[in-house]
């Protein structure tokens, strides 16, 4: 990273941690066009793995040493899925290999895992559906072209997932990456209120960026959005609840979700109720004084262990069961366990000493809407140790879509809003005048990164095959099947 560009663009440090981009135009677009000089666009195309490259396996198991043992074989099993699925569970294997890679020096709050199945749908508080990425575990102050990097090899992994060919693959990550470069320049001629306030509607998806949709296409692109809709409390209630001598608690499925009573000893059910009691009125000291009047309106019911994700795996999550007016009005809130990000060794510690605080401070300066209940809190776990988590709705509004099912013209629309997307992140937290010079009008980033993401897809390829060779070698555990 040249520090002769990124120190003098960027002067101060807000909050967050997150040094603010300057407002002066004329001296931030010399700062991007400066970095070209010493970081050439076409630079980015270029990717091999360093000869001390770690063993991807070694990566795997240095991160399940803070994590559960019993649920690291479901993790592994998930990654083994595809080529994808392992993608999307090896942002830390991708972490070391992009801090080797050159960047311009221009800083912004890193989602730090943008791979697209990361993008999806979630609610604004006016209750519209907005589309844009929404899983920030690992954000972190960091350089751009590393989420730009993460998110178009995931193109070009899920198009092989779909057996598009290689020109299509190209076009593909070509298309993602322009729109992120057109946004960036765009967003670079608005204010920072424009820039602030704007949003991607749901709704309006298929309009911007589903040209290459037919009819059928348009229908199938939109229905789990629509779908997505249906994701409330009131829905995790149904699947995951049931009544027992009429009150309200989670099933026990395990290993996927178990209750709390069930990981304990029934003998120390009174100190496991005072942790529970500490966390809940920790987390709320998180929240804003009107969010924390309306979270005091309900009471606590019930808490469970819930595998999520692939990456996720093997962390601790919980879900927390509440209802309100007299038992009804129910709310289920996810606990998220927050290690420190998967950047940190290579850019340094975050400024907030929770994880879940650092989580919460990255997605209030990179989402478009905030969930009302998202917060942090710290708290001794079952096993006596002090832990990180973050708080929000288990589902509100949450829309995902089934990249394995797409068709090119399905995922041409869905790359594109994700470019869009992350553009817009990365304009509120970052120099965006900078960068949208450095990008310039023509598309040889967008070439250099679509040459980057096939041989770094090969790499993944490789690391995928590495994955299959040691579970069946009993290097390491894979439970299928869940």
């Amino acid at each position: 990273m040249p520090p002769d560009v990124r120190s003098p663009s960027l002067p101060f440090v807000n909050a967050a941690g997150l040094d603010r981009a300057t407002l002066v135009s004329s001296e931030a677009a010399e700062r991007g066009r400066a970095a070209r000089q010493l970081v050439p666009r076409s630079a980015h195309a270029d990717w091999s793995p360093a000869p001390d490259r770690p063993d991807p396996i070694a990566v795997l198991r240095a991160q399940a040493a803070s994590r559960l043992p019993e649920l690291i074989p479901i993790r592994y099993a998930r990654m083994l899925i595809s080529p994808f699925t392992f993608y999307r569970g090896g942002a830390a294997i991708m972490a070391a290999d992009l801090a080797a890679t050159p960047d311009s020096g221009i800083v912004v709050q890193a989602c730090g895992d943008a791979h697209i199945s990361n993008f999806g749908g979630f609610a604004a508080q006016d209750r519209r559906m907005l589309f844009g990425p929404n899983d920030f575990d690992e954000t972190l102050p960091g350089p751009w072209e590393w989420d730009v990097k993460r998110m178009a090899a995931s193109v070009e992994i899920a198009g092989r997932d779909v057996a598009l060919r290689p020109a299509r693959r190209a076009s593909l990550v070509t298309e993602c990456v322009r729109e992120y470069r057109e946004a960036m320049r765009e967003f670079a001629r608005r204010s920072h209120l424009d820039v602030w306030y704007d949003r991607l509607n749901a709704s309006e998806l298929v309009d911007r960026f589903g040209g290459r949709l037919g009819g059928r296409g348009r229908i199938l692109f939109t229905k789990p959005l629509r779908k997505g809709r249906r994701k409330t409390s009131l829905r995790a209630v149904e699947k995951l609840t049931e009544r027992v001598d009429g009150r309200l608690r989670f099933r026990n499925v395990p290993p996927l979700l178990v209750r709390l009573t069930d990981l304990v000893d029934p003998e120390d059910a009174r100190r496991d109720i005072d942790i529970v009691n500490a966390a809940v009125d920790q987390y709320a000291r998180s929240l804003d004084e009107d969010r924390r009047y309306l979270f005091a309106t309900y009471e606590f019911l019930d808490m469970a262990r819930k595998v999520v994700g692939v990456g996720s795996v093997g962390t601790r999550a919980w879900v927390l069961l509440f209802a309100g007016r007299g038992g009804r009005d129910p709310l289920v809130l996810q606990m998220k366990e927050a290690q420190a990000s998967v950047l940190e060794p290579y850019l340094g510690e975050s400024v907030f000493e929770n994880h879940g605080e650092r989580v919460v401070r990255g997605q209030r300066l990179s989402q478009a809407a905030l969930d009302v209940f998202l917060g942090w809190q710290r708290s001794v776990g079952l096993d006596g140790r002090e832990r990180d988590f973050y708080v929000r709705q288990l589902w509100d509004w949450k829309a995902s879509i089934d990249l394995s099912q797409m068709t090119y013209g399905g995922l041409h629309a869905y790359a594109r809003a994700c470019g869009w997307s992350l553009a817009r992140s990365h304009a509120r937290s970052g120099d965006r005048l900078a960068i949208a010079a450095y990008l310039g009008g023509g598309p040889s980033f967008d070439r250099a990164i679509a040459r980057f993401s096939a041989a770094y897809a090969d790499q993944n390829d490789r690391d995928h095959r590495r994955l299959a060779e040691a579970v069946a070698a009993g290097e390491v555990t894979a439970l299928s099947g869940v």
